[in-house]
């Protein structure tokens, strides 16, 4: 944290997400050092990033039950498409029906979503003939990915959108709090970008989209 203030150039960070977690650390060991932290005004509030379910409560828990700052931000994968094999070792998704149940329950937990539209799963860089990107395929290639990709393609034509606009909206209108991280390369890429922002789909609609109905 130090060294991240340091090149930041400031003395606190609004919020902190651990990149990683370690689960050969006791929970309770990482909570008291960023309790000690943000006592010393370093940091507001903090997360982890690629941290499982039964980590999260536990931090959450072993803050509660000792008065520590209590675990707020996640940033787990969660896109329309599930990601079927990690994108690199160690990646954990937020997309099961066990974690989404869990966001929706707590709602004090905020999800800032990586890969939120799928890296690029909803562009015309991919389709089952489409091989060339083995991350792509590796990750996001499955017959139930691809229903859901025709899905988001047939509704983005009654809307008169992009299918990556139902994407980034599938993600953005999810019952519990969540936030979209998207990596636009191009000027152009963010223009196509954000007419999702503006996208409302109903609760049938993401039933529909994840194959639920």
């Amino acid at each position: 944290l130090g060294e991240t203030l340091d090149r930041l150039q400031t003395d606190h960070t609004d919020f902190y997400i651990m990149h990683r977690d370690n689960v050969d650390v006791p929970v309770g060991e990482f909570v008291d050092v960023i309790d000690e932290l943000h006592r010393k005004g370093k940091l507001k509030l903090w997360g982890g990033s690629n941290w499982t379910l039964p980590r999260v409560q536990a931090a959450i828990d072993y803050a509660k039950k000792n008065n520590k700052l209590v675990f707020t931000c996640l940033s787990n994968n969660f896109s329309l498409a599930r990601m079927e094999n990690p994108v690199w070792g160690g990646c954990v998704a937020s997309s099961t029906d066990e974690f989404r149940e869990w966001l929706t329950a707590q709602n004090t937990v905020t999800n800032f979503a990586w890969s939120s539209q799928a890296r690029g799963f909803f562009t015309d860089r991919a389709g089952p003939d489409k091989r060339t990107d083995a991350e792509l395929v590796n990750s996001w290639y499955s017959d139930s990915n691809f229903e859901r990709r025709r899905r988001a393609i047939e509704l983005a034509e009654k809307l008169g959108v992009a299918p990556i606009n139902i994407a980034l909206a599938y993600v953005l209108n999810q019952p519990f709090n969540q936030c979209a991280l998207v990596g636009p390369r191009t000027l152009e890429e963010l223009r196509t970008t954000l007419p999702g922002i503006r996208i409302q789909l109903t609760p049938e609609q993401l039933a529909w989209l994840d194959n639920r109905a």
